[in-house]
């Protein structure tokens, strides 16, 4: 069932597809002007791509850190092995199995959050399966809170591949979307990414690429 994107003022974010299998068009990519302080790359080419649901969760006395490469810069994500073991071991096997090299962020609201991780590059998209571990109930959507997203009828907690950084102070979301970790490194990047100019659609209009992301444990 193809996931319509909802927008920022309804607090919800637009999640993967789940095991939607609807495919999409694919563009031949085009170069066109980088945002300020970013390179020049062209736009992300939608991927037919799907995984096996996985089952392994992070090691909860181990750190786990996700450093993303992007066109504007890197910055790192220390995955929550704690409180969040099931949904960072599915994002762990998809970063392990280059899931997201090469996709984009294709969805931007300023003062509140930058989103990807979709391989069809529209918000509909997804890696074939989903996980719910509901989130913390105290949980506060932060500026640098990672989280998954997800549509408005899935259970609290449901991910798929869909991410989101929070750029603004406080999301002011309730805690519906399943924790991931928390920006320690190249927060600078993200808000560049932040306030990037964007069409009405929330996607930028010149290409934010993932160029890849690696997950370092210890």
């Amino acid at each position: 069932m193809p996931v319509a994107l909802l927008l920022a003022c309804a607090l919800f974010l637009a999640a993967c597809g789940g095991d939607d299998k609807e495919e999409a068009a694919t563009p031949e990519p085009t170069e066109a002007a980088a945002p300020a302080g970013c390179e020049k790359v062209p736009a992300a080419k939608p991927k037919d791509i799907e995984v096996a649901k996985p089952t392994a969760e992070l090691d909860k006395n181990k750190t786990y850190v996700a450093r993303v490469l992007t066109n504007c810069g890197e910055f790192e994500i220390t995955l929550d092995a704690k409180r969040a073991p099931k949904t960072g071991g599915s994002f762990k096997t998809l970063v392990d199995k280059r899931f997201y090299d090469g996709l984009s962020f294709h969805r931007i609201v300023a003062g509140f959050v930058i989103q990807g991780g979709d391989p069809k590059g529209d918000g509909q998209g997804g890696p074939g399966y989903s996980v719910t571990e509901p989130p913390p109930e105290d949980l506060t959507y932060a500026k640098g809170v990672v989280a998954m997203a997800k549509t408005a009828t899935e259970p609290a907690g449901t991910s798929g591949s869909q991410f989101f950084v929070v750029t603004g102070e406080d999301a002011g979301l309730p805690p519906d979307y399943a924790l991931l970790g928390q920006v320690t490194k190249g927060q600078e990047v993200v808000d560049k990414i932040g306030v990037v100019d964007v069409g009405p659609d929330e996607a930028p209009v010149d290409p934010v690429v993932i160029r890849q992301i690696r997950i370092t444990e210890s």
